[in-house]
């Protein structure tokens, strides 16, 4: 899972925080059918993401990729924001 080779999955979300140097918060929303009740369900999760861009604030929504990790919890990188 590499970022030059484009290996690993892609995901796209919301950037939640940028207090961090060069890393970036992003919550991915996915949506799906319960099993049993067919009621639409909303789940987040939260990703520690290495951000190399100056132009990226929260709000903003972006493309992110898995990598090699980087750290404890950074294992993906910001590849652009949409």
């Amino acid at each position: 899972m590499n970022k030059e080779t484009g290996k690993g999955r892609t995901m796209v979300g919301k950037v939640i925080s940028t207090k961090m140097n060069k890393t970036v918060t992003v919550e991915v929303i996915r949506t799906f059918a319960h099993k049993l009740y067919k009621k639409t369900v909303r789940k987040s999760r939260r990703f520690a993401a290495h951000n190399e861009m100056a132009d990226i604030n929260v709000g903003d929504s972006v493309k992110m990729q898995e990598t090699v990790p980087m750290s404890k919890r950074k294992h993906f990188i910001v590849i652009e924001k949409l």
